[in-house]
This record gives structure tokens, C-alpha cells and sequence, in this order.
């Protein structure tokens, strides 16, 4: 079966399944093909699970809309922070010289990457809007790099599946898949609005997903972790914010 027939098969099914049987037929047709999130149990489950299957199928290659310059937010918002402690604070006062992010897992070459070399390799810049799901959102530009070129230096395994990312806070961390992870838009950014990724807006590195919510979009990165099975991590439901009531998935 070709792969636009495959498709075509897979979004009508779904919808069809959804408009005549319920969720529960569409959720068992989208677990048929994969296409199930880490947080797929409990009662909302089903719903979960039917927004990322037709997502994935409908809007896999699709790109988050981009701006002009003259519609960059003049007074972008920043959720507040708690203070992040000595350790950060030496890191700010040495302008994150010795920041590191580290990529483990399954890779053939596990890495650990400066500040200034991040900013050595290829950078991608877009202005994209960012959405909080508390009803904010502003509009700004960023750059960095595509996270795609940072898993191809380490060497992400065929078999990897999500993307785990840690913050510098150690509670924060969150996932996404494939489709995400390889998305031209999707960076580790360094930059916004033309200077240094400011400390409030998650610098020195926040990774960018620019087709999910904000809180997708983690600040303060130090960590990437590649795996084929996200349940081994935390409560099993890819990130932080499923076990704290919100979607694993939050497409915009």
C-alpha cells in the first residue's frame, strides 16, 4: 500500500470512527497505526489520543505560521519564575561560559555541548507566535539551532521515538516525538528578538516547539535524552505536565 493511500485509509477510519462508534473505536483504529500518546489512559484518554492521531496524519509536515517583523509583540510576557538558586547565579554572572547541554540515550555518540558551540553550528531563525495555555500569547522572533542537526551530530538510533528535555530546574522536564524533534522549526534557541535569549524567557537555551502550547516549549535546557520508550520515565506519561492535569500533547 502506498504511503498517500496509507494515509488517506487512516484519516477517513479515524473519522469516520469518531463521527459513527465514538472515541473509543477511533482511539483503538489511531493505537492500530501508533499513533498513541504517553498519557492515552484514564478518561480523557480516548479524546487524547484521537487530537494527536489526526494531527499526526493531517498536519505532520506542516509548518506553525510565521510573521513579519513589524508584528513582533512590542512588551512580550514572561511567566514569573522562582528564583533559581547560587548555582544559576554563577552561571549569570559568567555569562553561562561554562553552560552545557548534555544528549544521551540512544545515540552512537553521546555528547555534551557549550553555550558557544551551539551558537557555532547552523542557526534557523522565525518570528512565531507563542501561546500559554493560561490565554497569553506574544509574538517574537527567535534563533538557534534546529534541534535536527544536534540529533544527527550525536547520532540518533533508527529505533528512537521521543525526545526527552530536561531543564535546569529539575522538576521541569517534558518530550516530544519524532515528528516534533526532526520539524524544521523546532530549535534550540539562543537568541530573541535579535539579542541574547533573556534569563525571563528561558535563556540561556530554551528548546522552541512552535506547533504546541508554551509549556512545550521549556526553558533553561540542559538535557536531551533520545528513547524508544518513553514509560520509563516519570509516571510513564512523557512529561511533567500530564501528571499535573495537562496534555502531553498540545498542539496549537
Amino acid at each position: 500500500m502506498s504511503k498517500l493511500s496509507r494515509r488517506k485509509l487512516i484519516t477517513t477510519g479515524i473519522a469516520a470512527t469518531a463521527g459513527a462508534s465514538g472515541l473509543v473505536v477511533a482511539a483503538k483504529l489511531a493505537r492500530r497505526y501508533g499513533l498513541v500518546p504517553p498519557d492515552s489512559g484514564g478518561i480523557y484518554g480516548p479524546g487524547e489520543t484521537l487530537t494527536y492521531a489526526a494531527q499526526r496524519v493531517l498536519t505532520r509536515h506542516s509548518l506553525a505560521r510565521e510573521f513579519s517583523r513589524s508584528q513582533i509583540s512590542a512588551k512580550p510576557f514572561a511567566n514569573e519564575v522562582a528564583p533559581m538558586g547560587d548555582e544559576f547565579e554563577r552561571h549569570k554572572q559568567s555569562a553561562f561560559t561554562d553552560w552545557r547541554l548534555s544528549v544521551d540515550g540512544l545515540v552512537a555518540r553521546p555528547s555534551s555541548f557549550s553555550l558557544a558551540e551551539l551558537k557555532s553550528f547552523p542557526r534557523r531563525r522565525h518570528i512565531t507566535m507563542i501561546q500559554c495555555e493560561e490565554g497569553w500569547s506574544y509574538i517574537a522572533e527567535w534563533t538557534g539551532v534546529p534541534l535536527s542537526h544536534v540529533l544527527e551530530r550525536v547520532g540518533a538510533l533508527p529505533q528512537v521515538r521521543y525526545v526527552i528535555y530536561r531543564s535546569f530546574q529539575p522538576d521541569w522536564w517534558e518530550s516530544i516525538d519524532m515528528a516534533d524533534a526532526l520539524h524544521p522549526q523546532t530549535l534550540l534557541t539562543h537568541e530573541m528578538n535579535g539579542g541574547e535569549l533573556p534569563v525571563g524567557f528561558g535563556g540561556p537555551l530554551r528548546l522552541r516547539v512552535t506547533r504546541q502550547l508554551g509549556y512545550k516549549s521549556l526553558k533553561y535546557v540542559t538535557q536531551l535524552t533520545l528513547t524508544d520508550n518513553i514509560k520509563q520515565f516519570g509516571k510513564g506519561l512523557g512529561s511533567a505536565e500530564p501528571e499535573g492535569g495537562y496534555a502531553w500533547y498540545a498542539g496549537a
